[in-house]
Order: structure tokens, then sequence, then C-alpha cells
């Protein structure tokens, strides 16, 4: 090998460091890009979870709850009340678990949509905020 040719060899591998360190940075980056959005998906997915499982376990309770009080009551606007209040505990006790099922979303709505008419039947505030965090302070 003559020395043009060593001179060209080391000249091309320092402009060619450009591109492999680009290529490599790039690469890297993804990489760690890719890790980090695992881990924060990861963690929404989780902290979305845990909210929509206490608001449909809210609904639950309290669907159980006024069914037992309405089962109590003979007159007629009571048999209507208890089977808005049955038919939201049965859909809740249809309501998927698993966070990949495809009418997810929809099935929450339809829950939602059927809490507003129970509270509307029953003429209770139906805000799922207010329940939670109560309208006073309480501290444990």
């Amino acid at each position: 090998m003559s020395m043009t040719d060593e001179n060209d060899d080391l000249f091309d591998s320092v402009l060619m460091a450009d591109d492999r360190f680009r290529i490599e940075g790039y690469r890297e980056g993804f990489e760690e890009g890719t890790r980090r959005g695992m881990i924060e998906g990861h963690n929404h997915g989780m902290i979305h979870g845990a909210k929509l499982s206490s608001e449909v376990s809210f609904y639950y309770g309290f669907a159980m709850t006024w069914k037992y009080l309405l089962q109590k009551n003979t007159h007629g606007k009571a048999r209507k009340r208890l089977k808005a209040v049955e038919v939201l505990g049965d859909l809740i006790q249809k309501f998927p678990h698993e966070p990949q099922h495809e009418n997810l979303q929809e099935d929450v709505e339809r829950i939602r949509a059927k809490f507003r008419q129970v509270c509307s039947l029953l003429n209770v505030p139906m805000n799922f905020c207010d329940y939670v965090h109560g309208s006073g302070s309480q501290d444990f």
C-alpha cells in the first residue's frame, strides 16, 4: 500500500466518523426514547386505569346501595327507579376487565350515561368527583 492510499484511508475515516457518530447517536437515542416511552406509557396507564377503576367501583357501590334501599319500597316510582339501578349494576357487571378491550370507551360512556339517568330518577347529585372528594375536608 502506498503512502497516498494510507492518507486517503485516514482521511476517509475522519470524514466518515461524523456519519458513524450520527448514526450511532440516532440508534442510541432511539433505544433510550423507546425505553423511556414504555416506562412513561406504563405509568400513565396505571394512573388512568386506577382512576377509571375507582370511578366504576363507585358506580357499582352506588347502584348496590340504592338497589338495597329501593327493594324495600313498594310504590310505583320505586319499581321504575329499581329497574334503572339494576340495569346500571348489570352494565357494570358486564364491564370488561381487559384494558385492551376494543369497546372500553363506549362501555364507560354507557355506564356514565346510565348513572346520570339513575341520579336524575333518584333526584341526587350526579358528579362523581363530589362523592370522591366530599363536600368538606376530612383528614384521617
